[in-house]
């Protein structure tokens, strides 16, 4: 995912004549004769995003398969492993989910088909309002951060109701198969931490009322960059909602926060990265942490990664659980808040998590 306000760039002719008025990033690396970026995209000056390194400790790799195993012995173990996973690294990578290879090949091959359209179809859906159903566009904070990212996107709002461009052929239909399949492993790994949390499994589906549970496809192309150790893809961020699950081209990229220190992450192949994000920090009431990750980008390859956010629906008010409070021992750590007003409050430029964080005492 990324950080909240999303408008296509305006470039001047005047400033560069070889890239158009309105372009994005995939256009500015395709004009000629660019061998630096311009002044608006570079994020050197940013003293707070130092260097990433190969973390000594592995990130924490869960056997999708052993949920469902029958052995409950087994399943004991795995759910003991993602609570550990939450609770000391907020990331896993998960194999063995079941999501077919050539789906998820399909679906990379879809996405980096739709960056290559005509400018003037992607276009269509141009938009600076998140709530539109399909936004295409190349990332900006303006607001925040006073910089452009290294980064096109295009994003759909899947669930509850599905959107997708008709184009390019075919793009809909395994897009709509991707999401529903990446949601069906979604809702396993939510029985699973709703387990780890002490709940029975369908805790977090009633509380979050799932059946109406917002998700968003959200795909990033990364094209390659003249200066890379002057761009950012997308800077530091947490994510909003519960689980975020992401799928790259084989292109390294992300990088975690982990101890306070940037780690780089390579995943597995045809694994998915999961994520816990804000509402589920929020519902464990801080027992799971929403992790700072960034994407980082190269001179040689493009990187085309996926997310899918999965999160409470719109309506339904976030606390934390108050099986999990105790206002002697572990008081609550954070305000009720309605997944639709957290979201708008990440449009005006203000960390969500920040917002609802009670101050300890």
């Amino acid at each position: 995912m990324a950080p909240p306000t999303e408008v296509l760039v305006q470039t001047s002719p005047e400033t560069n004549p070889h890239v158009p008025k309105r372009t994005t990033v995939k256009a500015l690396v395709e004009s000629d004769g660019l061998t630096s970026i311009p002044s608006n995209y570079s994020y050197a000056t940013h003293p707070n995003e130092s260097d990433a390194s190969d973390p000594n400790d592995t990130i924490p790799t869960i056997d999708f398969s052993l949920l469902n195993s029958g052995d409950p012995h087994q399943r004991s173990k795995v759910i003991q492993d993602i609570d550990k996973a939450c609770q000391e690294w907020g990331f896993f990578m998960l194999v063995n989910h079941g999501v077919p290879e050539t789906l998820m090949k399909a679906v990379l091959a879809g996405c980096n088909e739709f960056f290559n359209l005509p400018m003037e179809e992607k276009m269509e859906f141009a938009t600076k309002d998140i709530w539109k159903p399909i936004r295409f566009g190349t990332g900006v904070d303006i607001k925040v951060e006073k910089f452009f990212f290294w980064r096109d996107f295009v994003k759909v709002i899947a669930h509850p109701e599905f959107h997708c461009p008709s184009k390019p052929q075919g793009f809909s239909e395994v897009v709509q198969e991707y999401c529903k399949r990446s949601r069906e492993v979604t809702m396993e790994l939510l029985k699973a931490i709703s387990e780890s949390l002490g709940f029975e499994e369908n805790y977090i589906d009633k509380a979050m009322n799932l059946k109406s549970g917002w998700q968003i496809f959200a795909a990033n192309l990364y094209p390659p960059c003249p200066q890379p150790e002057l761009a950012m893809g997308i800077p530091a961020h947490t994510d909003h909602g519960l689980l975020t699950l992401l799928i790259e081209n084989g292109i390294g990229g992300l990088q975690i926060q982990h101890n306070g220190k940037w780690f780089h992450v390579n995943p597995l192949p045809n694994s998915f990265l999961v994520n816990t994000a804000d509402h589920l920090e929020i519902l464990s009431n801080g027992r799971y942490k929403s992790i700072m990750h960034r994407a980082v980008v190269n001179s040689k390859s493009t990187r085309i990664s996926i997310a899918t956010a999965n999160g409470p629906s719109l309506d339904t008010t976030v606390c934390p659980a108050l099986e999990l409070v105790d206002n002697e021992n572990r008081p609550a750590a954070y305000i009720p808040m309605k997944y639709k007003d957290y979201m708008d409050l990440q449009l005006e430029g203000k960390p969500g998590l920040e917002h609802v964080r009670l101050p300890v005492v």
